[in-house]
C-alpha cells in the first residue's frame, strides 16, 4: 500500500462516513494529503483530513477523526489508527500491506515511477543553447545536467519531449569569434573585443588544415570561410562534449535560419497586423507592457535592423507551428527579463502565456582547496564542462549539478565530489546499488533462490528498518511526479540519498543471507525480494539523473 492508495482509501472512507450521517461529501478535497510523520513513533503515515473538513460540516474535528479512525481500523492492510492533538490521524499499516510495493516494483521494473498525467502533452525543452564561440562554461554545464534530467522526468510522466538546442549563429558574438580566429591564424594578438584561450588557436589551426589557401583569399572571403568552417568546428566540439557528458538533443535549431527564411519578417508583420507593434522614434516596439512585461521592447531598431527579440518572436512561432503545447526555456542567471518578454510574446500572438515557461539557473563555481577556480586550462577564461569532468568525473559532475536547486548559486568542492567516501553523495548512492548487486551475486553463489516475488510472504518484514525501507520505496512514484510538476530534479537526488540511508540502516540491522550451516527461510526470501526492489528503484532514480548504477565499486 503506497501513499496514493492510502490517500484514496482515506477519502473513500471519509465519503462513506459523511454519507451515512447525511452530511455533505463535496467538502472533501480531490486528493487527501498523506504524509510520513517526522517521528516514526507516531505511525507510518498521518493525515490532517479531519482538521480540513470537520468544521465545514459542523462537526468538531476530533469527533470527525473518531469516525474515520473507527472505519479505517477495519480496512484491509490497516493495523491501527490513533487520534492525535486536535484531530490528526496517525496510521500504522500491516507489514504485508506495505510489502505489496515489492511486487509492484518487481512487476514494473525499470518503469516503476512512471505515470501518465502528461500523456498527450508535447513539450519543447530548450536548454544549454550556449553561444558557439567557446567551450561550455559551468552555467551551461548546469543546464546540460538539469535540463537533460528534466527531459527524462517529463518523458517518465508521459509527455512527448523534444530536447532542443538553439544555435546562436547570428549576431555580433559570431563576428568577434571569426575575427579572433583570423587573428590567431595570422599569428596576431587577440582583438580587443575578441576571444582568447588555447581553443581559438586550435580551431584556427584546424581551419588552416582544412582550407590551406584561406589566408590568400580576399579579406571578406577569408572571414566567411573562417565563419563557415570555424563555427562549425566549434559547434561540433560542443556537441561532442555534451554527448560525452550524457546529454544529447533531438533538434539543433539555427538562429540564422529565422532571418534567412523570412520567419522574422513574417512574425513582425503578423504583430503589426494585430496592432501589437507601434512606431516611435524611428523604431517598431512591441506593446509588451499590455501583456505583463515591465517595459515595451524594440523589435525593429531605428536603423531598420531587427533587435534580438525579433528572433525570439519568430522562434516562438516556429515552436508553436511544430505543434508544441508547452515551450520551456532554460536560461542563465542574467536572463530574468526574458520571463516577462517571452510570456508577453506568446500573449501578443494570441496564445495563453502559460504556453511559455522560463526557468532561470544561478551561477556555479568549482572550488579547490577552499578557493574558487577562476581560470580554465583550455579556455583561458571561465571554467568549462571539461574542467569539471576532469576534476570529478561525469557521474559526480552531473549529480552535483542536479542535486541543488537551480534557484541558488552552487559551489562544487572538488575534494568532496572526487572522494570515494560516504561524505560524497553520489558515491553514497552508487555504493548502495553496488552493495545490493553484491548481495544478489552472493545469493547465486550460495545457491539461495529468492523464489517467486508474487508468492513471497511479505508479512514477515516486520522489523522497524524493513518498514522504513518499504515506505521509502513506496514514495518513489510520488517523488517523481512532484519533481516533474515543480520542475525540481534535485528532489530525485535527495530522495535517492534518503533511500540509500534507509537501505544501509536495514543492512546493518537485518541479516539477509544465511551464515554457516543455516538454511534459507521464508524471511530470507522476503528480504532478498526487498533488496531486489530497492536495487531496482535506485537504478531507476539514477537513470533519471543520467548517472550510472555500478554493479561493483
Amino acid at each position: 500500500m503506497n501513499p496514493a492508495v492510502l490517500s484514496d482509501l482515506i477519502r473513500s472512507t471519509a465519503a462513506e462516513a459523511l454519507t451515512t450521517r447525511g452530511l455533505d461529501t463535496t467538502v472533501l478535497p480531490a486528493t487527501v494529503t498523506v504524509e510520513r510523520p517526522r517521528n516514526p513513533e507516531h505511525g507510518d503515515y498521518a493525515t490532517n483530513l479531519a482538521l480540513q473538513v470537520a468544521k465545514k460540516v459542523g462537526v468538531p474535528p476530533r469527533e470527525f477523526a473518531g469516525w474515520l479512525a473507527e472505519a479505517l481500523a477495519n480496512q484491509d492492510g490497516v493495523r491501527s489508527v490513533d487520534i492525535a492533538g486536535p484531530g490528526f490521524l496517525n496510521l500504522r499499516l500491516d507489514p504485508e500491506a506495505q510489502g505489496r510495493v515489492i511486487r509492484e516494483v518487481l512487476r514494473r521494473g525499470e518503469h516503476f515511477g512512471e505515470g501518465d498525467e502528461l500523456a498527450g502533452t508535447r513539450i519543447n525543452l530548450e536548454f544549454v543553447s550556449a553561444n558557439p564561440t567557446g567551450p561550455i562554461h559551468l552555467g551551461g554545464t548546469r543546464w546540460a545536467a538539469v535540463g537533460d534530467t528534466l527531459g527524462r522526468l517529463f518523458a517518465a510522466r508521459g509527455a512527448d519531449v523534444t530536447r532542443e538546442y538553439y544555435f546562436n549563429d547570428a549576431g555580433a558574438q559570431i563576428d568577434r569569434f571569426v575575427r579572433s580566429l583570423v587573428a590567431a591564424a595570422k599569428g596576431e594578438p587577440v582583438p580587443e573585443d575578441g576571444y582568447g584561450g588555447d581553443y581559438i588557436a586550435e580551431i584556427a589551426s584546424s581551419v588552416l588544415q582544412a582550407e590551406p589557401d584561406v589566408l590568400g583569399l580576399p579579406e571578406d572571403e577569408a572571414a566567411e570561410t573562417f565563419r563557415r568552417v570555424g563555427v562549425g568546428m566549434m559547434f561540433e566540439q560542443i556537441k561532442r562534449s555534451l554527448h560525452d557528458f550524457g546529454t544529447d538533443f533531438d533538434v539543433y535549431f539555427h538562429e540564422d535560419s529565422l532571418h534567412s527564411s523570412g520567419a522574422v519578417d513574417r512574425a513582425v508583420e503578423r504583430l503589426k497586423e494585430a496592432g501589437s507593434l507601434y512606431h516611435s522614434e524611428g523604431a517598431w516596439w512591441l506593446r509588451s507592457t499590455d501583456f505583463g512585461d515591465d517595459k515595451d521592447r524594440p523589435v525593429i531598431k531605428s536603423d531598420g535592423q531587427p533587435a534580438y527579440i525579433a528572433g525570439d518572436l519568430a522562434y516562438y512561432l516556429d515552436k508553436r507551428s511544430r505543434g508544441f503545447d508547452l515551450c520551456v526555456y532554460m536560461l542563465g542567471a542574467d536572463h530574468h527579463g526574458y520571463i516577462g518578454r517571452l510570456k508577453a510574446a506568446a500573449a501578443a500572438f494570441g496564445d495563453d502565456p502559460g504556453t511559455v515557461e522560463v526557468l532561470i539557473g544561478q551561477m556555479v563555481n568549482l572550488v579547490r582547496g577552499g578557493e574558487t577556480v577562476r581560470m580554465s586550462k583550455r579556455a583561458g577564461t571561465v571554467v568549462t564542462l571539461e574542467d569539471l569532468v576532469d576534476a570529478v568525473g561525469v557521474d559526480a559532475a552531473r549529480y552535483s549539478l542536479i542535486r541543488a536547486s537551480v534557484d541558488s548559486p552552487l559551489d562544487i568542492d572538488q575534494e568532496l565530489w572526487s572522494s570515494r567516501s560516504n561524505e560524497n553523495p553520489v558515491f553514497y548512492v552508487q555504493y548502495a546499488h553496488s552493495r545490493l548487486a553484491s548481495i544478489q551475486r552472493n545469493a547465486l553463489e550460495l545457491g539461495v533462490d529468492a523464489g517467486d516475488p508474487e508468492r513471497t510472504d511479505y508479512g514477515l518484514l516486520s522489523h522497524e528498518r524493513e518498514g522504513e525501507l518499504l515506505r521509502e520505496l513506496a514514495a518513489f512514484p510520488e517523488k517523481v511526479e512532484l519533481a516533474t510538476r515543480l520542475r525540481e530534479p534535485h528532489r530525485i537526488a535527495r530522495y535517492l540519498e534518503e533511500l540509500s540511508s534507509a537501505y544501509h540502516k536495514f543492512y546493518d540491522a537485518c541479516r539477509v543471507l544465511p551464515m554457516g550451516d543455516e538454511k534459507p527461510t521464508e524471511l530470507t526470501s522476503a528480504r532478498l525480494q526487498l533488496c531486489a526492489a530497492t536495487r531496482q528503484v535506485l537504478a531507476n532514480g539514477l537513470a533519471l539523473l543520467g548517472v550510472s548504477a555500478p554493479e561493483r565499486m
